[in-house]
């Protein structure tokens, strides 16, 4: 995969052939130590490879399962943009955090895949990412029998934003547009997005004022005026 002309900021390349292991998880939060210290301005993937065989079936135990979900979890939420290129068979690890980032660019030769376990497909927390942005009919297919996404698919679902035959440069132009947002406030945004999920409208008004609000005093303080 072409790497030329990266974004700045800390950046993990994946293997999803990988299983998952204390190993993996910890440089999931080395990236994210960094990017939360240096002041980056993105963090970025390079994600391709998913597992064969029992691959995804051999951590030791539910607790490094549970470990390396909160891990991706803390990179989906971090306060500044995300951004990840995906390659050939996506899977396992790989997909776990390709559809936790904010911009995703894919190769022509992408495909998304659950890995197995046993019998079915592996009930991990893509599968819960996959129904959530693209909700439950047009996931069915790939969560319960395993069928890939190819990146044409993707595009077309919005599970990627490109296609590039040269993703190096078309995360690079995407993070020169990002440069123009802050870090803390596409994370409200983000989080709100999350939320409209499953919120209630009533319940919903509250975060959403309050955005608005730091929205408007950021403004008035940008422009020199005292409430």
């Amino acid at each position: 995969m072409p790497v030329n002309a990266l974004p700045e900021g800390p950046v993990l390349h994946v293997d999803g052939g990988r299983e998952i292991s204390a190993e993996l998880t910890g440089a999931v939060a080395a990236l994210c130590d960094e990017a939360e210290s240096s002041g980056a301005d993105f963090a970025t993937l390079y994600v391709r490879g998913a597992p064969t065989g029992e691959a995804v079936a051999k951590p030791a135990d539910v607790a490094t399962v549970t470990k390396w979900e909160r891990a991706v979890r803390r990179f989906e939420r971090l306060r500044l943009p995300t951004l990840a290129a995906a390659s050939g068979e996506c899977g396992g690890a790989a997909l776990d955090l390709l559809l936790a980032t904010d911009v995703r660019v894919a190769t022509p030769d992408l495909r998304l895949l659950l890995a197995f376990h046993g019998q079915a497909t592996w009930p991990g927390m893509a599968a819960f990412r996959l129904v959530q942005q693209l909700g439950p009919a047009a996931a069915r297919r790939t969560v319960l029998f395993g069928v890939p996404i190819t990146a044409r698919e993707a595009l077309e679902r919005c599970l990627v934003d490109r296609v590039s035959e040269n993703p190096g440069r078309t995360l690079a132009a995407a993070a020169r547009l990002l440069r123009r947002l802050s870090g803390p406030e596409l994370a409200i945004r983000r989080q709100l997005a999350f939320d409209a999920q499953w919120m209630s409208f009533e319940d919903a008004l509250g975060p959403h004022l309050a955005a608005c609000d730091r929205a408007l005093r950021r403004a008035r303080a940008a422009d020199g005026v005292t409430a």
